[in-house]
């Protein structure tokens, strides 16, 4: 059985999909762009974009009953590989060790014109 999460502490999905979806003990959150969720605007640069997405995250997560601590795995998407450690930098701004295994994947272009997006996995057990 699933079951939707839905916040409004985070943009509404921009598409057929759900902020997020919880099967068993597992919650896999929907890929986050830096959109400010009152304004619906994109952030301005990478780091307040990427500032927004855990943000953005960590409310769907929170939703959820769950938090940074419970994830096991990401996937980023850059538009641009340059930004990595800067992704990294601000990674480590919001989560802390256990890290959630990741993957950081080079992409042409993300919705809304966005300069990063991140989905996560959290897992509750």
């Amino acid at each position: 059985m699933k079951t939707v999460i839905q916040t409004k502490d985070a943009p509404a999905a921009i598409g057929p999909y759900s902020q997020a979806v919880r099967v068993g003990d597992t919650v896999y959150l929907s890929g986050q762009i830096g959109l400010d969720p009152q304004t619906t605007q994109l952030a301005d640069g990478l780091e307040a974009q990427a500032q927004r997405v855990f943000r953005n995250l960590e409310a769907v997560a929170k939703a959820a009953g769950l938090g940074f601590e419970h994830a096991v795995r990401m996937t980023i998407y850059l538009t641009d590989l340059a930004h990595f450690p800067k992704i990294n930098e601000i990674q480590a701004q919001f989560m802390r060790e256990p890290y959630p295994a990741r993957a950081t994947v080079g992409v042409a272009q993300l919705p809304r014109g966005a300069l990063v997006e991140i989905d996560l996995v959290l897992h509750a057990g």
